[in-house]
């Protein structure tokens, strides 16, 4: 079971499946970067970005400021290229030269949001988004000289693919002209659907008693949960905000329910498979509790934030995850930091004559580590951002946003699975995000003004 961690050979697919990862072949599977495509090229800052002309579906805090008579549109767009990478290793646990290696393209839409007022200084903000998603494909060949000797080769399979999504509905009050207080519900809908199977190939038998093995797990999820926020503008004038932003979050276990079958196949005789089982039961999955602090400043030119969340993943770091593949491999949830630091240039916004000038230039990175432990080593984590806001006199104030980001995935050293080496995998991505921000800030727009005739 030395590859079971990494995709067998070298392999290029593409999918409309949000990540590839074998990392996601656990609990939730790979948690995506939240926030609009402004906020994810400057690194997902944006617990305390208030902004007029920005939805921001961090902070429920942030819709008490939805401008009246108007409302804010977004949507955003997500292609990634994934480059992973394995080391291997001999059974006496010598690196051998070459690595395995996988390639995988996907493609999605990563996130819609609306935000409109619904009296001075409330507002709401809807929005959906995938909150993690499940990709991956594993095959490899049994190592046990025992089963070569008894059976002949046996090739072990196994296969992920689906999304979690969030639906947030949030509400926002400024009770004081400088500071808002908000709270959204979260929720979480979707459903993760993993293949594991066993194949008997080579048979050195002579008989037909042994069969494959091919099952099938579906997790299904329902559940709703909250979270409240803060915003204070230490500063706000015409030509600048100093903003300091909080958010909690209530996690808590998900309880989706599981759907198993599996199905046996006589590999001599070709006998046609048949369910031996189908149940339905929970499984833990969970979404972490979680406490968010930020601080953001903007003025006529410059804009610049950072974001520091901590969410508890592990509450003591006890129980083992359990997964139908990875059996030998010990896996647990961990608590997690992340490190969110963006900046922001915009020459001369209203400069009529240079394009170039009204143009937004952002830059950002992203710091922290995944919320599993494989084998008792945790896995590291880092994003290099960049993007540019292109305005546009379409429909009001439009925004074109355009974003790119290098991620990767990394662990310090080797694990030992059944007492031999096995590298952790160096996952590589490069993600491109295409966003649409539509302000409609025309002064004739009166849709929260009530007509009146003479």
């Amino acid at each position: 079971m030395l590859l079971l961690l990494m995709p067998f050979g070298v392999y290029a697919q593409t999918s409309s499946i949000n990540v590839y990862s074998p990392y996601s072949m656990y609990g939730m599977g790979e948690i995506l970067t939240p926030g609009s495509a402004q906020m994810r090229a400057m690194g997902g800052v944006g617990i305390a970005v208030r902004n007029y002309g920005q939805i921001n579906p961090l902070n429920p805090a942030a819709a008490s400021i939805a401008p009246q008579k108007n409302f804010l549109f977004d949507v955003s767009f997500d292609g990634t290229h994934y480059r992973n990478s394995q080391k291997k290793y001999n059974a006496e646990g010598v690196a051998l030269s070459k690595p395995a290696m996988a390639v995988y393209n996907g493609a999605n839409i990563h996130s819609i949001s609306l935000t409109f007022p619904v009296a001075e200084r409330m507002g709401v903000s809807f929005s959906i988004s995938p909150y993690s998603s499940v990709g991956y494909k594993i095959q490899t060949t049994d190592q046990n000289e025992n089963t070569w000797a008894d059976i002949g080769r046996v090739r072990y399979g196994y296969d992920g693919e689906g999304d979690i999504s969030e639906v947030k509905l949030s509400y926002g009050w400024a009770p004081w002209q400088k500071f808002s207080i908000g709270v959204a519900a979260k929720y979480y809908w979707g459903g993760v659907t993993r293949n594991y199977k066993a194949v008997a190939t080579d048979i050195i038998t002579g008989s037909g008693i042994y069969a494959s093995t091919k099952g099938t797990d579906r997790y299904v999820v329902n559940n709703v949960k909250f979270q409240v926020g803060m915003q204070w503008a230490l500063i706000e004038n015409d030509t600048r905000t100093f903003t300091l932003g909080a958010t909690y979050d209530f996690g808590g276990e998900l309880r989706p329910k599981r759907e198993s079958y599996v199905y046996t196949d006589n590999v001599i005789n070709s006998i046609q498979a048949s369910p031996i089982r189908n149940e339905l039961r929970s499984m833990e999955l969970r979404v972490p509790h979680q406490i968010g602090v930020g601080l953001f400043f903007r003025n006529r030119t410059v804009a610049w934030g950072a974001d520091y969340t901590f969410a508890a993943w592990g509450e003591g770091n006890s129980k083992k995850l359990e997964n139908t593949t990875l059996a030998t491999v010990d896996v647990r949830y961990v608590d997690t930091h992340s490190i969110r630091l963006g900046f922001e240039i915009t020459p001369r916004s209203s400069d009529v004559r240079n394009y170039l000038n009204r143009m937004a230039y952002r830059a950002g990175v992203r710091l922290g580590n995944y919320y599993q432990s494989f084998g008792g080593e945790r896995i590291n984590t880092l994003a290099i951002t960049a993007g540019i806001g292109l305005p546009l006199k379409i429909w009001g104030i439009s925004t074109v946003n355009v974003g790119f980001e290098y991620g990767r995935m990394s662990a310090g050293k080797p694990i030992k699975v059944d007492g031999k080496k096995v590298g952790l995998i160096g996952q590589n991505s490069f993600k491109f995000t295409l966003g649409f921000s539509l302000f409609s800030a025309d002064t004739a727009d009166y849709w929260f003004v009530q007509q009146k005739y003479d």
